[in-house]
């Protein structure tokens, strides 16, 4: 295992150098994409329709081709589902990545062709696995298995039976090469499993006889993996159960409410923890730095970017811009143009540069995930922000948590509702809801406005929630496991209103 580990090193290795050039020449690359998606998508129905053939500059696509979000796009969708092809991309598209939505419950259904798959998604976890091994000559990674917790969806067949869907996690496990599956645990059978909580018991049952040396998966559920693992074990923490355990890949959520958990569960100052930003649309980021958080832009992987300021997203007709004309710490929408057919599309996630050479992001959360019923603009990122600074300051572990408003009422200032679980409670309750709300007032200058002599906004309004209380929401709504998340913020009080009724608060 030791040899084949070494290789295996070596070939990762390789790849560094095209990641290099594309940092070097990232406007370069993101043109030829531009020119090759659209010249590959001239003969299919769309680019019929926007005469993609006659596009020669970037001005005329974004004059000729609208901001798309998916009821745009659900009709071509629809039809490819049920069986029509050359409809948004020319290759035949037989997968459906079905979105779990953090912002409204019904299902999307995303297309994945053949070439998003190999060139866009398995490109991205090779890459990962890659930066790893470069910023970690020693890893062992190879000598070992990674517990994968796929997602929680049956791959159902839709239309003429010909296309299949599931979450983005379930394809991409059912398509592995042969070679990845060799060092994936559990079973194929139980990994796609559909009952989450079933799943958990089997592959908690089977993982703890593993040489395991990497965890990969959403934060949330790896927790409650991580959790019942311990329980069946009677063990303190996982390094007793797997001593050679180093890295933990994950993403779909913030880390930062994590964090602390995730150190209780493996207390080991070498563990590495690389974050990656795959979403059912494309393959995004990769955390290239040790000692940064920040995402690096991933160029080359079928995807032209645009980038939409936060400001203008409810324009008319907005105008995006490129990588080229982007600034440092400011909020846009991510649009993008992709080698499954999606043109001009809005994903939902805002994101931030954080370094221009070369471009490195942060997700600052959901164009829908927000509250602003006050003009504070206040979003995920300051959020998750201020809950670090609390804990910190307090000695508290955040579990999960969501928030919204408190409207206006008998001449009182409206205010923020949390709803917080946590896996430690604050030493000094008073002082974390203080330091929370000191948190946002620095980072967000519309929230301190407002809360200025509690004209608009009074005191944030903080419920403690019982253990579990997350998980039996989301079961409640069937949205475990997976690339399911609790909804972090919300400009409405659907979520408070669910949670707090199954808490008879």
């Amino acid at each position: 295992m030791a040899i084949i580990n070494s290789i295996i090193n070596w070939i990762m290795k390789k790849r560094i150098h095209q990641i290099e050039l594309f940092m070097k020449y990232p406007h370069e690359v993101q043109e030829e994409w531009f020119q090759s998606l659209i010249t590959t998508a001239q003969a299919t129905e769309w680019g019929k329709q926007f005469d993609y053939k006659s596009i020669c500059t970037l001005d005329t696509f974004k004059e000729r081709v609208p901001i798309q979000d998916y009821n745009s796009l659900k009709p071509y969708i629809d039809r490819m589902i049920a069986g029509e092809q050359n409809l948004l991309w020319p290759s035949d598209i037989k997968w459906f990545a079905k979105s779990s939505g953090t912002t409204a419950d019904r299902s999307k259904f995303i297309p994945v062709s053949e070439e998003a798959l190999e060139d866009c998604h398995f490109q991205g976890g090779k890459d990962l696995i890659s930066i790893y091994c470069h910023n970690r000559p020693d890893a062992k990674v190879f000598t070992g298995k990674g517990v994968v917790l796929g997602g929680s969806h049956k791959i159902n067949q839709l239309g003429n039976g010909e296309s299949s869907s599931g979450d983005l996690s379930a394809i991409l496990i059912r398509n592995l090469p042969f070679w990845a599956e060799m060092y994936r645990t559990p079973d194929l059978e139980t990994t796609l499993n559909p009952n989450f909580e079933e799943k958990i018991e089997r592959v908690a049952n089977l993982v703890i006889h593993e040489n395991v040396t990497n965890l990969s998966g959403v934060p949330t559920w790896n927790v409650v993996l991580a959790k019942r693992v311990l329980e069946l074990t009677g063990k303190d923490n996982l390094l007793e159960i797997w001593p050679n355990l180093e890295l933990y890949l994950h993403g779909g959520v913030s880390f930062k409410p994590y964090k602390e958990q995730f150190k209780k569960l493996i207390p080991s100052d070498n563990m590495y923890y690389l974050e990656n930003y795959n979403a059912s649309e494309g393959y995004f980021g990769i955390q290239d730095q040790s000692d940064s958080d920040d995402l690096l832009l991933m160029l080359d992987y079928g995807v032209f970017y645009e980038f939409l300021p936060m400001e203008h997203l409810h324009d008319e007709h907005p105008q995006t811009l490129t990588l080229d004309q982007v600034e440092l710490g400011k909020n846009y929408a991510l649009i993008i143009s992709t080698n499954a057919g999606l043109w001009r599309y809005m994903i939902g996630d805002t994101i931030k540069f954080t370094t221009l050479h070369p471009y490195r992001i942060q997700i600052t959360g959901r164009t829908k995930q927000y509250i602003n019923t006050f003009g504070e603009e206040l979003i995920v990122d300051n959020a998750d922000n201020g809950l670090d600074e609390a804990c910190k300051a307090t000695g508290a572990i955040v579990r999960d948590y969501t928030a919204g408003p408190v409207y206006f009422r008998n001449n009182e200032a409206g205010a923020h509702e949390w709803i917080i679980e946590f896996e430690r409670e604050p030493d000094d309750f008073n002082k974390f809801k203080r330091v929370l709300d000191e948190k946002l007032r620095e980072l967000n200058s519309d929230y301190d406005a407002k809360r200025f002599k509690n004209m608009a906004l009074g005191e944030p309004i903080i419920h403690k929630a019982p253990a579990g209380t997350f998980y039996q929401w989301m079961k409640s709504r069937d949205k475990l496991g997976g690339q399911n998340k609790v909804p972090r913020l919300a400009n409405d009080r659907n979520y408070l209103a669910s949670i707090l009724s199954l808490l008879q608060l």
